[in-house]
């Protein structure tokens, strides 16, 4: 198994678009990304023969329940702590504009 130096540490934060804050940071990221390594080795030396794969974490099936429209509260009711309205509508700030 190789280790991961520093120059892989960097080459991966460059391409992830991470900076580290200083030296100490980029080795703790080499040390961390090295455990995992270890134990993705570890979990390499387990054997799994006759082991079907796990496609679910569990054998229950998804209950679904209908949708059911419900009016918990009213458009009145809705509109009452709005910072802008008008008489029937939230009013939000424009954040497009128009071009030519």
């Amino acid at each position: 198994m190789d280790k991961i130096d520093l120059k892989t540490v960097e080459e991966v934060a460059h391409l992830a678009r991470l900076e580290f804050a200083d030296e100490a940071a980029k080795q703790a990221i080499a040390k961390d990304m090295n455990n995992m390594l270890a134990f993705v080795a570890q979990l390499n030396k387990v054997d799994t023969t006759g082991v079907e794969p796990l496609i679910y974490m569990t054998e229950e099936a998804n209950t679904l329940r209908t949708d059911e429209i419900i009016q918990d509260i009213t458009q009145k009711e809705a509109l009452q702590n709005a910072a802008k309205k008008d008489s029937d509508y939230f009013k939000a700030p424009k954040v497009i504009e128009k071009n030519g």
